[in-house]
Order: structure tokens, then C-alpha cells, then sequence
């Protein structure tokens, strides 16, 4: 009879998947090689497609028909970039889960690494990015976002942590707790995790098949979700901006009267007072989009919508 310290730990490996119709198979066959040579632990491995229309499903099918660790969640429709990730890892069932890319830019060689350190006390696990395969521009442009809201942040962000990493099933137990229509991830991370957490530095590879998903409206809804969750300084700017630029009117306002009656200065003044007055409106419009997201994260809080809508599931559960 098996005694319960013998007992394997279950480890739940969560793939969200988008159209990723040349990269399912070959994920679900490297990383049930990864963690068939880990014979101290039970695995499964759950993909959630977020309504993939290229063949991933059929892909997921015949996948899921024939290896038995592998299950599957088929979303009703695309829940978005957030959204699907988060439901996966709270459907998982291990002492521990996993979530990892499909694409392979998050590299399946740390997983050991991961279950090393959380066999060694740490509760989450978070692969920080320092070198990556996409564009230097790009990759500079992710790092002055990450360092400014990481300044701005009431909470101490995690610089180029992409989400990808091992979890506890205590901090699942809290993510499901949350009740979150809107969930951030990464900064849910940061803000409830614990602050043991081990961060472990990795070279993010280039996607092995397809192309990436993301695109400008993405990547600004990711950025808008994590200033309006994470920061007051826009609003605050705006009171602050809002004093000043009234301040700044009155005085050339004063000073147009005053240098108006001069010889050959009463047009000059005037276009100081136009362009005063230009960039006033341009802040107030600045400002007035930053407080119009607050009030849509707030409103897309509010519905108490589920994170996502399951069609189908696939394998054994």
C-alpha cells in the first residue's frame, strides 16, 4: 500500500492557444517528453483555445484521443488575451500549475528548473525575460513601459514577467476567489503573491511556427488594463496639469492685455495666448481619454461577466 508522503504531487501544465494549429502537437509532444523524464510527479496538460478558426481544434481532437495526460477547454468565442490564460490556471487541477505559451518563445527546458524551486519552499515561480529574439526596438519599447509602470505603480511591478510561470494551488485558491471579470495577470502577481517569490532570468526564443497574434490594439489593451488597475498617477496628473494650465492662462491672459497696448507686440501676444490655449485643449483631451478607460475598466468590472464561456471539453477530466 502506498504510503500518502509517497504520494506523487500532480503538476498542471495550462497552454493557452490561438490559431496555433503547427505548434499544438508539437507542444503537447515536448512537454509531455519534459516531464515524462520527472518521475517524481503526475502531470496533465491543458490547452484553452480561445475560438481558434485555422484547424487548432481538430488539431487538439485527435491530440487529446491519443495521449491521455492531454485535455482541452474550447472556448465559445474569443475572450481575449487575459481572459483565457486566467480560467485555464484556475481549471487546473494540481498542487501546482504551469501556464505556458503555445508558440515556444517561452522555452518548456525551465519547467524542471520551476519545480525545483517550488520543491524548495517558493510558492510562485516567475521567468523574467532578459534577452529576446524579437526586434531590439520592440524589446526597448517593452522596457520603458515595464519601468514606467513599475514607477507609477502603487504596487511593485515585475519587470518583462509575461505570465508565464509556476503557481501554487494556494495562489490558484486565491485567484479563483477574486471574482475578476477583467483579470491583470501580472499585476494580480504582484500585488497578492507572496513575496518570496524566485524570479528566474531566461532568453525568450522567436515563435517556432505561425505568426504572432499581437498587434497594436493588443498590446494598448494590455497597457490600458495595467495602468487603470495599477495606477492613479494619469488622474492625478490631470488635477495637477489642470491647476497649472489655468495658472498659466490667467497669466497670459494678464500679460496679453498688458503687452496688447505696446507698438507692433499685440500679435505676437496673441499667438502666444492661441498656442497656450492649443495645448491646453490638447491636454484636456489627453486626460479626459485616460479617465474615459478608468471609467471603462470600471464599467467592464462591474457587469460580473465570466472570465470565458466553454463550447466543449476534450480528453479525460
Amino acid at each position: 500500500m502506498t504510503k500518502l508522503s509517497d504520494k506523487k504531487k500532480l503538476v498542471s501544465i495550462v497552454v493557452p492557444c490561438f490559431n496555433e494549429v503547427g505548434n499544438v502537437r508539437a507542444m503537447a509532444q515536448a512537454l509531455c517528453e519534459q516531464m515524462g523524464v520527472l518521475e517524481r510527479y503526475d502531470y496533465e496538460i491543458i490547452f484553452i483555445d480561445n475560438c481558434s478558426t485555422d484547424g487548432t481544434r481538430d488539431e487538439l481532437r485527435d491530440i487529446c484521443g491519443s495521449m491521455p495526460e492531454v485535455r482541452a477547454i474550447l472556448n465559445a468565442r474569443n475572450f481575449g488575451q487575459f481572459n483565457s490564460p486566467y480560467y485555464g490556471l484556475c481549471q487546473s487541477r494540481g498542487d501546482c500549475a504551469i501556464a505556458i505559451s503555445c508558440d515556444f518563445q517561452d522555452p518548456v527546458e525551465l519547467i524542471p528548473i520551476m519545480l525545483d524551486a517550488w520543491d524548495d519552499g517558493s510558492k510562485i515561480v516567475c521567468p523574467v525575460k532578459t534577452e529576446s529574439e524579437e526586434s531590439g526596438l520592440v524589446y526597448f519599447a517593452r522596457s520603458c513601459y515595464y519601468k514606467l509602470v513599475r514607477r507609477l505603480s502603487s504596487v511593485e511591478q515585475i519587470e518583462h514577467f509575461t505570465g508565464f510561470g509556476l503557481y501554487d494551488r494556494a495562489f490558484i485558491d486565491v485567484m479563483r476567489k477574486l471574482d475578476d471579470p477583467t483579470p491583470f495577470l501580472r499585476g494580480i502577481v504582484a500585488e497578492l503573491g507572496p513575496a518570496s517569490r524566485t524570479e528566474i532570468p531566461y532568453h525568450q526564443q522567436r515563435r517556432k511556427a505561425g505568426k504572432s497574434h499581437n498587434s497594436f490594439w493588443t498590446l494598448y489593451d494590455g497597457a490600458m488594463l495595467s495602468f487603470t488597475s495599477y495606477t492613479k498617477a494619469p488622474v492625478r496628473a490631470a488635477v495637477v496639469l489642470g491647476v497649472v494650465a489655468t495658472f498659466v492662462g490667467l497669466v497670459a491672459m494678464v500679460a496679453t492685455l498688458i503687452v496688447g497696448g505696446a507698438a507692433g507686440m499685440g500679435s505676437i501676444a496673441a499667438w502666444v495666448l492661441a498656442w497656450c490655449i492649443l495645448i491646453a485643449c490638447g491636454l484636456q483631451l489627453f486626460f479626459l481619454g485616460m479617465i474615459g478607460e478608468y471609467v471603462l475598466t470600471i464599467s467592464q468590472r462591474s457587469m460580473r461577466r465570466p472570465l470565458v464561456v466553454e463550447e466543449e471539453r476534450l480528453g479525460k477530466w
